[in-house]
């Protein structure tokens, strides 16, 4: 979500939050994308939240953050998994570029905001200063590459990793093997199992599910280690004793990482990437929507049988009704009361009618109809009920 500076940039962009506050619960990613959200609800509408609450004429919209996971057990499964003949020739090959010798893996659509020249241009410095100390295999498929910004980016990731590539390349070493291609998952498991590094170093990312992939398909034994931007989404899951966390709009910073993530001993790397896998194990993509469902469900009431006649089509959200249970409580002491006892229950009916009123004003600022009742009829006992009539606006 962009700060408010940025989200004028967005076609309709009033609209879009608007239509977004429709909904009872929001979630985020970050909690940066989050608090951009609260901080442009405040700029261009002047509302204000409360404990992740936003209340609006429609109701209530609940904010809350949820870093989506992956699923490790298939990530172990696809490293088990059998490749294609192609595919599997398609590997062999690449691997071989890095037969003896140290290599990083970046894995990235071919945008922007993947940082992928600024990448090329850290391990220029790097070689500059360990010439042949580690190369890099970049995959890159192609992204929207009609449209002339992406087609003038791609031109330049390939000016850079040229450069590279003639300033410290041999006849015998290339430093950076770059490709378009694209990769099924269990091709991706095997090729970030054998990197000694990841570097994921987006400009600005959401989550940057990458991060947790690379991490998964590790062996536990001898892992690799995660070099990840400080703006990427991934970045609220992992602290610096786990990933070696970079500013990506400095070369000089990556370089320094992708030197000491390729020297750092056995332990050190054990104890990070353990960290890292327990947090990636405890929070998975099926807890995620779960979570989420979870945290819904919060929002709602549930509703009796026998009182789901005195509700109007889609109000069974407490959001919308928070005054629904005052209503529920009145109703069940009306009924718990003696029919003998007139002045008890005509005290009681009065409580009703007070709670049914004050439930349907936030109501009627929200839905031009409210909900109709059922015509009033006898009780057994020959007493009327609560004539709470229909009522349209």
């Amino acid at each position: 979500m962009a700060a408010p500076d940025m989200i004028e940039c967005v076609p309709k962009h009033r609209e879009l939050m608007k239509s977004m506050l429709e909904y009872d619960l929001l979630g985020f990613q970050t909690n940066r994308d989050l608090n951009n959200f609260l901080a442009c609800l405040r700029t261009h509408f002047g509302l204000a939240s409360k404990d992740g609450v936003v209340a609006t004429e429609r109701g209530q919209t609940r904010l809350q953050r949820f870093p989506i996971g992956i699923d490790p057990k298939q990530f172990a499964d696809y490293l088990a998994a059998d490749l294609s003949p192609a595919e599997q020739e398609k590997i062999s090959l690449l691997l071989k570029n890095f037969e003896g010798s140290k290599f990083a893996i970046g894995v990235d659509r071919l945008h922007y905001t993947k940082g992928i020249d600024k990448r090329a241009e850290a391990f220029n410095h790097l070689l500059a200063a360990e010439p042949g100390s580690i190369s890099l295999l970049q995959i890159a498929p192609s992204s929207r590459a009609d449209v002339e910004e992406y087609q003038k980016y791609k031109e330049d990731v390939e000016n850079a990793i040229n450069h590279v590539n003639a300033e410290h390349g041999t006849d015998g070493w290339r430093p950076i093997h770059y490709t378009n291609d694209s990769f099924s998952q269990a091709a991706l498991a095997r090729l970030y199992r054998a990197a000694h590094v990841s570097v994921v170093t987006p400009l600005r990312d959401g989550m940057n599910l990458v991060a947790k992939e690379y991490v998964a398909a590790q062996d536990p034994k001898n892992p690799g280690v995660l070099i990840l931007s400080k703006f990427a989404g991934a970045a609220e899951d992992f602290n610096e004793d786990e990933a070696l966390l970079v500013d990506p709009n400095h070369p000089e910073e990556i370089a320094d990482a992708i030197s000491k993530a390729a020297n750092m001993p056995l332990e050190e790397r054990v104890k990070r990437w353990g960290s890292m896998m327990d947090k990636i194990e405890s929070y998975t993509i099926h807890d995620w929507p779960a979570d989420y469902l979870r945290e819904l469900d919060k929002s709602r009431v549930t509703v009796p049988a026998d009182q789901f006649h005195h509700l109007g089509l889609g109000w069974t959200n407490e959001a919308h009704m928070p005054l629904y249970h005052n209503y529920t409580a009145a109703l069940t002491a009306y009924n718990d009361i003696d029919p003998a006892a007139a002045a008890l229950k005509e005290a009681a009916y009065a409580d009703v009618k007070s709670a049914f009123e004050a439930l349907a004003v936030p109501l009627k600022h929200t839905q031009d109809r409210l909900w109709d009742l059922p015509v009033p009829t006898a009780s057994r006992d020959g007493t009327r009920g609560p004539e709470l009539g229909a009522r349209e606006e």
